[in-house]
């Protein structure tokens, strides 16, 4: 049986744990190649199948040697999903009371990290006239949300990124995508109980399908995004929250 993705090969940052596990199992069971990044522990991940590679993306040098390591290991980079971010762990707090050190770890991680594996892999991708790059924001971009100015900001920058880079790789034939959920229930969302009371009942209201988003209900977007369905999709936003926006 053939997957969409045979013969791909994509990268998943914070792909070894939550909802990033999800991304690199689903890019495996659709028949991808997969090397996935993380500052966890990569064992799940690993026995699934994937290469693994254990970095912190903002570290110096970090973009560089994961792309390395992706060519030496598979050849080439057919698709990036940049998911690695600061979120689930961030207490709702006003605007005046975020510190200058969180707020910076927040669009460090967020904005800096996402540019630096994108200027790190695009170049293959260029040189192979193909490509796929994800970019994991979130529908709170449009619609904003108390409590998390920092994190809104760095998903609005990141979503702002992906048309100038649209612009700039298309006669590359490589796309680049925004991917954004609205609240998902993944493992790491549940383990903050405060930030999830915060916010469920007023985001499940405003959906057009008034239920809880799982990680499972990301996945068909990501693939398609990933695979060769989407070749004449770029520049775009999917949102996949129920129906809370519209792009």
């Amino acid at each position: 049986m053939t997957g969409r993705l045979d013969g791909k090969v994509c990268i998943v940052t914070g792909g070894a744990v939550s909802l990033g596990l999800d991304f690199s199992l689903a890019l495996l069971a659709e028949g991808a190649q997969v090397l996935a990044v993380d500052i966890a522990d990569g064992a799940q991940i690993s026995a699934a199948g994937a290469e693994f590679v254990q970095e912190d993306i903002t570290a110096d040098g970090a973009a560089t040697r994961i792309a390395r390591h992706c060519i030496a290991r598979f050849g080439r980079i057919d698709a990036i999903v940049n998911n690695a971010a600061v979120f689930s762990t961030l207490p709702v707090a006003r605007y005046d009371e975020i510190s200058d050190d969180l707020w910076d770890r927040v669009l460090q991680v967020n904005i800096t990290g996402t540019y630096r594996m994108i200027r790190a892999v695009a170049p293959h991708m260029e040189a192979q006239r193909s490509g796929k790059i994800v970019n994991i924001t979130s529908g709170t971009v449009y619609k904003g949300m108390p409590g998390m100015l920092h994190y809104i900001t760095s998903k609005g920058a990141v979503q702002a990124m992906t048309r100038a880079l649209s612009r700039e790789l298309g006669a590359a034939n490589v796309c680049v995508n925004n991917l954004a959920p609205g609240l998902t229930l993944s493992e790491s969302i549940l383990g903050n109980e405060a930030h999830v009371s915060a916010t469920r009942d007023r985001v499940i209201a405003s959906r057009a399908i008034q239920r809880d988003g799982h990680p499972r209900d990301l996945l068909g977007a990501l693939v398609f995004l990933c695979s060769d369905e989407s070749d004449f999709v770029t520049g775009q936003t999917i949102a996949v929250d129920g129906g809370s926006i519209n792009t």
